[in-house]
Parts: C-alpha cells; sequence; structure tokens
C-alpha cells in the first residue's frame, strides 16, 4: 500500500498513513513527508562478508581485470605505493574473465619480490599467494594438502604454483599478520558508509570471531543493524557468549553460526553427485571433512538455541546438510529453528521439496544467477543448471527465501540482486530473455526477500522488514517507482535517503537541501 508521510517517535514508526498528520504532531515526533517518492523498508541483507568488504574497499581491486596482462599491471601499480614487507591482500579476481587459466604464481614473482601476496579469488574459495607468501609458510613440493583443501601443483614437478583452495588457505593465512583495531575499526566505516549508500540498514553477518569484536567495539557508534553468525570454530566461545549477555540488541545481535559444507563452483569445489564436466577426476570438496565431529557441534550449538547457518553449494553439500538437520531435530526435539541454507544453488528435484516440509530457509544471492551462469555450463550439465538459483519455484511453494549479496563476492547494491531476481539477464549479455526464464521473480516478489523475508530469517519479523506502526524506523527513499518502470530501469535507481532507527544515515549529495518534514 502507499503511505504520505510516516510519524518517527524515537527509533520507532508512531504511524504510517496519509490526509492529516496534524495528530501526530508534537515535541518529540519528527514527520516526515514522502513528497510522492518511493519509500521501502530498509534492505536486509540475509549474506555479507562485511568487514571482508570494508577492507576491500582499501585493498587492491582485481574485480574486472579481463587479462592476464591487467592483473599483473595492476599488482605492479599496487605494489608501487606500499612500504616493502606489507602484505598485498584482497584482489577479487576472476579467472573466467580471462578464458579460465589460473594466475600462477609466476605471474607476480618478479614484481613482488618484496611483498609477501595473498589475493583472493572473487568467490574466496581459492586464492594465489606469491613465492615469498608460500616461503613464509613453509610450503613446499612435500607438503600434503591439508583436510578440506587443495594445494593446487604443477603436474611436471608437483610444486606448488600458488593457488590454494579452501582449507589449503589456512596455511598462509596463520603466517599473515593480524590488521591493527585501527584499521579494522576504519574498515567497518568504510563498509557502513557504502552500505548506507545502497540503502542497506542490516546484514546478515558470517563473520569472523575478530570481526564480532570489532562489531562490539564500535556498538555505540553503529549506523546499520548487525547480525552476526559467527564461524563454527568458535562454537563454544558463541555458546558462552549467549549465555552470559543473551542474543544482544536490535543493534548487534550474536544468535546465529555460520559454517560450511563445501566450496564453490568456480573453484570445482562444490560438492556434487557428479564429476564435473570440465574436470571428471573430481565431485568438488567436502570442506568440513570431519562430519562426526561437525554432526557433534549442531547439535551443542542447536541445543543452546542458536541458529544454524551452514553453506551449501553443491547438490550432494545440500542434501547432506538437509539429513543433518533432521537427524539434529530429532535428537533435541522441535522447536522454530529457522535453519538455514547459504546460497542453496544447485538442487535435486527432491531437495527442492524438502526446504518447505522442513521449514528450512533458503538463503540466496541473485547476482550469482547472473554472474556464474556466463560459464556455468562448462562445470555442469542441463539437468542439474535446471535445479539452479530457482527463485520461482520457492516461493510458489510459499518458502521463505531470502535475499543477499555475499559481499565482498559480489556487489552489495541491493539493485543488481533485485535486477538479477526479476531479469535473470546475465552480466554477458548472452542470455537476453534470461537464464531459465521461468524461474523469474517479480519486483514485489524480489522487495519481500530484501526485507520482510529477512526479518523473518533473522527472528525479527515483529520489529523490521516492513513499514507498520510500531516497528523500528529503517527505510530508504529511492528514486524511482520500482514497481512502475521497466526492468533494465532497476539499475539506473538511486537511493536519495537512507534511515536507520529514525536517524538520517545517508541523504544524497543533489537532496541535502532538500526539506524532509
Amino acid at each position: 500500500s502507499r503511505a504520505e508521510f510516516i510519524a518517527v517517535l524515537g527509533e520507532s514508526i508512531l504511524k504510517v498513513g496519509g490526509g492529516n498528520y496534524s495528530d501526530f504532531q508534537g515535541p518529540n515526533t519528527e514527520l516526515m513527508d514522502l513528497h510522492g517518492d518511493f519509500v521501502v523498508p530498509g534492505f536486509m541483507d540475509s549474506h555479507t562478508h562485511f568487514m571482508s568488504g570494508g577492507l576491500q574497499l582499501m585493498s587492491i581491486n582485481l574485480r574486472d581485470a579481463k587479462s592476464k596482462k591487467e592483473f599483473i599491471r595492476r599488482i605492479i601499480e599496487y605494489t608501487s605505493r606500499i612500504k616493502d614487507g606489507q602484505w598485498i591482500t584482497g584482489g577479487d579476481w576472476d579467472h573466467e574473465l580471462w578464458g579460465g587459466e589460473l594466475p600462477n604464481r609466476n605471474w607476480i614473482d618478479e614484481v613482488t619480490e618484496k611483498n609477501p601476496v595473498f589475493i583472493s579469488r572473487v568467490d574466496g574459495h581459492m586464492a594465489l599467494a606469491n613465492s615469498l607468501a608460500l616461503e613464509l609458510a613453509g610450503i613446499t613440493a612435500s607438503t600434503p594438502d591439508p583436510p578440506g583443501g587443495l594445494i593446487v601443483r604443477d603436474p611436471a614437478n608437483g610444486e606448488p604454483i600458488g593457488i590454494l583452495k579452501e582449507e589449503a588457505k589456512g596455511l598462509v593465512t596463520a603466517f599473515k599478520p593480524k590488521e591493527s583495531d585501527e584499521v579494522l575499526d576504519n574498515a567497518l566505516t568504510k563498509a557502513m558508509e557504502h552500505a548506507a549508500s545502497l540503502g542497506v540498514t542490516q546484514v546478515h553477518d558470517m563473520c569472523s570471531w575478530e570481526d564480532l569484536k570489532t562489531f562490539e567495539r564500535n556498538k555505540l557508534n553503529l549506523t546499520l543493524r548487525i547480525y552476526a553468525l559467527p564461524w563454527y570454530t568458535n562454537w563454544r566461545q558463541l555458546i558462552d557468549l549467549n549465555k552470559e549477555k543473551g542474543p544482544g540488541n536490535d543493534w548487534l545481535r550474536w544468535s546465529g553460526m555460520k559454517a560450511m559444507m563445501d566450496g564453490s563452483l568456480g573453484s570445482r569445489t562444490a560438492w556434487m553427485h557428479e564429476p564435473y564436466l570440465d574436470d571428471p577426476s573430481t565431485t568438488g570438496l567436502l570442506v568440513m571433512a570431519d562430519t562426526v565431529e561437525f554432526r557433534k557441534i549442531m547439535r551443542e550449538v542447536d541445543r543452546a538455541g542458536i541458529q544454524l547457518a551452514v553453506h551449501a553449494i553443491g547438490t550432494r553439500a545440500n542434501e547432506w546438510i538437509l539429513d543433518a538437520f533432521l537427524d539434529m531435530e530429532k535428537e533435541n526435539g522441535q522447536r522454530d529453528r529457522r535453519s538455514r541454507i547459504e546460497h542453496s544453488q544447485h538442487l535435486t528435484p527432491t531437495v527442492m521439496d524438502r526446504f518447505k516440509t522442513e521449514n528450512v530457509i533458503p538463503s540466496m544471492q541473485p547476482y550469482h544467477c547472473i554472474d556464474d551462469t556466463r560459464w556455468m555450463h562448462k562445470r555442469i550439465g542441463p539437468k542439474i543448471m535446471a535445479g539452479t538459483y530457482v527463485f520461482r519455484t520457492f516461493l510458489d511453494r510459499n518458502v521463505n527465501l531470502t535475499f543477499g549479496s555475499d559481499w565482498t563476492v559480489a556487489p552489495l547494491d541491493p539493485m543488481t540482486g533485485i535486477y538479477a531476481a526479476v531479469t535473470r539477464k546475465t552480466i554477458d549479455g548472452s542470455y537476453p530473455d534470461g537464464w531459465y526464464p521461468e524461474q523469474r521473480i517479480t519486483v514485489e516478489e524480489a522487495l519481500h526477500c530484501y526485507t520482510s523475508h529477512s526479518a523473518y530469517a533473522g527472528f525479527q519479523e515483529d520489529k523490521l522488514g516492513s513499514l507498520e506502526n510500531g516497528k523500528l524506523a529503517d527505510f530508504v527513499v529511492l528514486s524511482n517507482d520500482l514497481t512502475g518502470i521497466q526492468p533494465d530501469e532497476i539499475l539506473e535507481t538511486l537511493v536519495l535517503r537512507t534511515v536507520v532507527g529514525g536517524r538520517d544515515v545517508y541523504i544524497r549529495s543533489a537532496n541535502k537541501d532538500r526539506t524532509w518534514n
């Protein structure tokens, strides 16, 4: 429905309505005239890596490097601006942009002799280390692959080429100096400013324990709400934190836990039932190598009332975690647990049916649909692709589909996510009518996936996700009515104003002098 004004009292909405608003005027009430603009609830991104995003804003950017030459040029340019000995991290490169050849330490060793390099692929599931970083970590031809990880080697001599997948990345990160509190605080500030400019008012953050400490340290200065889901290796601390301090408050909560079953399709580490078309020697990688221990962790965390959010991309990974959720429920009893599968990317028909009957939330990132599908046919066949990014199927079955970005893996901008879900047009233009267009959804449905559905996924539907009397005053003013424009115009839509808890956290520069009351 459409309203003409919002009356805000403190951090909450007093009244959303139309006509005469004089009844709601008062010394403590702020009346916001909507001026006929398109106003939506604040966007709630259900899957981010927020601190990584902030740090990436301060690091080298290789996301759109489209050739080996450009990849190397950017590293040379970045190296010229930093001190000897400083680590080069970030990156977000995508080898599919230059034909699929993996980068090699030999590409960059000569130009990074004095700086350790550890730069991630855009999906975060593998990274390139230069020879200096490998040397610091003690990685040689004789180093075994760690459980749940893979050291990519030169088939001619067995030497590492510099690419480390999944858990193998930890062999290098263990030697990388930790960022100072000052650097982390600055990264958080940059990330929040970026989020506010895009209308993102809450993130469900798949974070580290160090990230959570950064959030707590800055809890009085947050400009968006954070639902932190720390990494499973800190499960005991997470249980203790919830026992001692409860689940947190409306600005910072920590009553969820993130874990990961498999890797990604781009890295050929998503765990599938069938071998990869372009590498029949593998069906992917089970990152959670000790499944017995993981089931124990799940039971203990669930028993403490903590929500589980588990990364699963491949068909086999999704099936495994659904089975594990069922076993967990049988042991711990039924309750409103709202277990989540992060990505829910490649699904068999049988697995699709289970989300509704087992009350599992698919937390999906629509931008991946228009990005990965440029090259997906190289990895998997039509049968699996037909069960990929099944937005329409889930909504038709009344599944609580929720949307996020996976930032910094993909852009944080909700407009790109809405555009992707509505059009399914790949970014290279190869599918002008949409990739598997029968899975397209409407703008209104996509908005719900970014707002009310995300609120439900975070147990906050009574406070967030819609503009209703008594709910928290988180909303966004947009330059276009998304329901009244052509789908291609969605990407041209700008955020004019972002309000969190009744407080302006962003006003577009051209609108700073505008009277909103």
